[in-house]
């Protein structure tokens, strides 16, 4: 009997597997989250410095150019309008891209199968990659913010709103992203949800515009847009204004959240898309 499968005094047999286990996915969990982050930052000349030259690019011309022209948006200068629309775009291309391409780099490379077979659980792994994204998306999300101080007075009406939807979309958007990896067969599948899908939805969903310039019925088109609703949740935590009540905004994120968790674990525990 090896020392790990020996009990402490008084504790039953069974319980010391339980533990021994438990710290097995603790470490693998630190382990991912550690080689995720690393990935992240060993090549932040692609990963982080690219969103921040074109959002750079965003501010100038949306912001500075046409932003003059239009003057105001919902009782704020339009610059400072969009600047949340624009933080909350390069979370979710960015969380979405680490999660697809690091995944996918996993699958195809026969790293991910050496974890399913290993006594880490697939909760683990998806915690793992998704914490990976959303260290990406945050990263990103600074970096753009800083940039948008040097257009737009821009300040933080509602921190705990701020923060709690940041957060909750760069875990919804790499948990989509882990999906989209899970599906794709080649380089060239991890690209099109985010060039057919992911694009027109957050170009749409209420980064440059308010919905109340719209007629009733594309303003009912547009309520079909989750990105919507993240856009608005995260510009009412930074200004205090929204298009969409804070409540269904919220409700839209968190059963986006579950329904792809459950949805990448249910996959993953089937094997769908590595075993086959």
């Amino acid at each position: 009997m090896s020392r790990s499968e020996v009990s402490a005094p008084g504790e039953p047999m069974a319980a010391a597997p339980a533990r021994g286990l438990f710290m097995v996915n603790v470490i693998g969990l630190g382990t991912i989250t550690h080689k995720e982050i690393r990935r992240v930052l060993r090549i932040w000349i692609q990963t982080i410095v690219p969103p921040a030259i074109t959002m750079t690019l965003y501010f100038i011309i949306f912001g500075s150019l046409i932003g003059s022209r239009i003057g105001e948006m919902d009782g704020v200068p339009y610059t400072t309008f969009i600047a949340p629309g624009l933080i909350m775009m390069a979370v979710i291309q960015n969380s979405f891209g680490n999660v697809v391409s690091s995944f996918f780099s996993s699958k195809l490379q026969q790293h991910l199968e050496e974890m399913l077979v290993s006594p880490l659980s697939v909760v683990t792994i998806v915690i793992g990659f998704v914490i990976g994204g959303v260290a990406r998306g945050l990263l990103v999300a600074a970096l753009v913010t800083v940039v948008a101080m040097f257009f737009t007075d821009l300040r933080v009406e509602r921190p705990l709103v701020t923060i709690s939807v940041i957060v909750l979309v760069a875990m919804v958007f790499s948990l989509a992203g882990l999906l989209n990896a899970i599906f794709a067969k080649n380089f060239d599948d991890i690209s099109i949800i985010p060039t057919f899908v992911l694009a027109p939805l957050t170009y749409l969903g209420g980064v440059f515009f308010s919905i109340s310039l719209l007629t009733p019925f594309w303003q009912n088109v547009a309520l079909a847009n989750p990105i919507l609703y993240m856009v608005n949740a995260f510009r009412y935590g930074m200004l205090g204004a929204s298009d969409i009540p804070l409540g269904i905004a919220f409700s839209i994120i968190l059963a986006a959240f579950v329904l792809l968790f459950g949805l990448a674990l249910a996959l993953l525990h089937r094997g769908t898309g590595i075993r086959s």
